[in-house]
Formats: structure tokens, sequence, C-alpha cells
């Protein structure tokens, strides 16, 4: 009798102990090689070493290393590493190596938050309006990886696995990375698989603010 209460006992702590092992693997959301969040620490001396940033929303933290290919961007204005600062809101792209515990960085972009100015009141309740959809929908709240199937000069079509074909808004400030070092508008190729920072303008359409492609997109070790 003893035995059949521990045997049951027994299975019941195993059971609790999947269910939750599965939730945790449900809340941690997959590593895509992006990561926008707060910079924790880093290695301020030297043109390599690591730092650490804590993801926006699920609060985990993740662990880069740098060098001097490592592309670092304030203001539009590339930097070097040193330039960064604790709390600075950043986004790392980096490898998609999800068994590695540290990963390589080759691009970091500081991330500034600037407030809306307020409307004149003179300009009417349809500038107020675009205000404030304005704020409802920041920057680059939207990311894509796909492969491209059209490009033109102002759009492309972009071909994801998730959410089939999607009309992407090429803007003129939209930057262009390649293999982690800037590129032009022209250097971005039909059937070139991509990872796109993006957003909604008022038109509800989806604009590119940053286009990522080349090396930086296939899983590799650190360097």
């Amino acid at each position: 009798m003893l035995f059949r209460l521990g045997a049951r006992i027994l299975l019941s702590a195993l059971a609790v102990g999947i269910l939750a092992a599965i939730r945790l693997a449900a809340q941690t959301p997959a590593f895509t090689g992006v990561v926008r969040g707060v910079l924790l620490e880093f290695d301020p001396g030297g043109t390599s070493g690591e730092f650490s940033v804590r993801m926006q929303g699920t609060h985990q933290v993740y662990r880069f290393t740098f060098d001097a290919k490592t592309y670092v961007e304030r203001e539009k204005h590339r930097i070097f590493v040193t330039g960064l600062q604790k709390g600075d809101d950043i986004e790392v792209v980096s490898d998609r190596d999800e068994s590695l515990a540290v990963h390589y960085a080759r691009t970091i972009h500081v991330i500034e938050t600037k407030p809306t100015p307020r409307a004149p009141m003179s300009l009417g309740r349809s500038r107020l309006r675009r205000s404030s959809g304005e704020l409802s929908a920041p920057r680059g709240n939207l990311t894509y990886a796909g492969v491209i199937a059209k490009l033109t000069p102002d759009r492309m079509v972009l071909r994801t696995r998730a959410d089939g074909e999607k009309i992407i808004v090429l803007r003129r400030d939209t930057r262009y990375l390649e293999a982690g070092s800037l590129a032009e508008a022209t250097d971005l190729k039909p059937n070139t698989r991509v990872y796109i920072r993006a957003g909604r303008n008022l038109d509800d359409e989806i604009e590119a603010y940053q286009i990522v492609w080349g090396e930086i997109l296939v899983p590799t070790r650190p360097r």
C-alpha cells in the first residue's frame, strides 16, 4: 500500500515537473539573432571583449562578444564600442545559433528615444489625429525574415515562411547592412535572404527601416 502511494506521489511530481518545463519553454521565445534591450555591462577597453543585454519584455539576459569588425552606430554615425554606456537601449544583430552561450555581435545600434513634439492647436484636429497615430505605432516595431521575391527601386515583395508574401516599402532613409557593413540600396538583389526591421506608416503600409543580409544571417561560431 505504501509502495503504491509512493509511486503515485513520484509520478505526480514528475508530471508537475514536465508541465513546468513545457510552460517555461513556451514562455521563452526562440532566439532569432536580433536582441533589443538594455545594455547591462561591457568591457570598456580594447577592440574586443564581451557585453550583456537584458531583453525587453522577457527580461532574459544574453551575452555577446565583439571585435574590431563589429559595426556600432549611434544617431546614424559609426562610433567605437567605447562610446556605449550602461543603460543604453540597443539593438544587436548576431549569429542565430541557439546552442551558443555567448553570441558574436555583428552590429550594435543605439536606439535614441526622442519626445514627439506637440502639434500646435492651429493645425486642426487632423494633425492631432496624425500625431496620436504616430505615437501608437513607433518606428521599428515589426520584424520580418524571408527571401526577396521581387524588387523595385521603391518596394519589394518578401516571401516569408509564416506570413506568406509581404509588400515592403523602401524609404529614402532605409539603412542597408551587408555582412555587418553599410551597403547601398543597389547592392540588394532578388532571391536574397534578408532580415527586416520595419513599421507601418499612416497609410498602413509596411516600411523598411533596416535591411540586413549576407554572412550576418548565417549561424556561425563566435570569433
